[in-house]
């Protein structure tokens, strides 16, 4: 029997995606939410809604080699290869492989060699900026 069957047998089809975590700090309970299984994939129809276009300090690339340790080898678009690293805001929430596009954000010295990754496209919004002119792939 679940421990929720009383409680909410009207929305028992919605509440049956999640399950509770019972804590006990200091003899009180607290209730956590947490949904069970793997997340839904958003929706990618709406391209143009979480994009992030590069500004004059910013290049697109293409990732070309994982070098491990967030490191990766990018061909940027200014014609240069730079060894970038992912930011620490990305590391866990964007998995970045070999052939993406991504954002890059050279560094402010030896910046023809090192930079940043700032962002990644996913594959539409990839197509929608080659249609649109700002990525133009060799």
């Amino acid at each position: 029997m679940k421990p929720y069957s009383g409680l909410f047998s009207q929305n028992e089809a919605f509440f049956s995606f999640f399950r509770i975590i019972y804590i006990t700090p200091l003899d009180r309970w607290a209730w956590i939410w947490t949904t069970v299984g793997k997340r839904l994939v958003k929706n990618e129809s709406d391209i143009r809604k979480g994009i992030k276009m590069p500004n004059d300090y910013d290049v697109l690339g293409v990732v070309l080699k994982n070098y491990g340790f967030t490191r990766m080898n990018v061909k940027c678009q200014d014609g240069e290869t730079r060894i970038c690293r992912i930011r620490g805001k990305m590391k866990k929430r964007n998995w970045v492989r070999e052939g993406d596009v991504v954002l890059v954000s050279p560094w402010d010295f030896q910046s023809d060699e090192k930079g940043d990754i700032i962002f990644r496209y996913t594959s539409n919004q990839a197509n929608w900026l080659e249609s649109k002119g700002y990525l133009t792939l060799e």
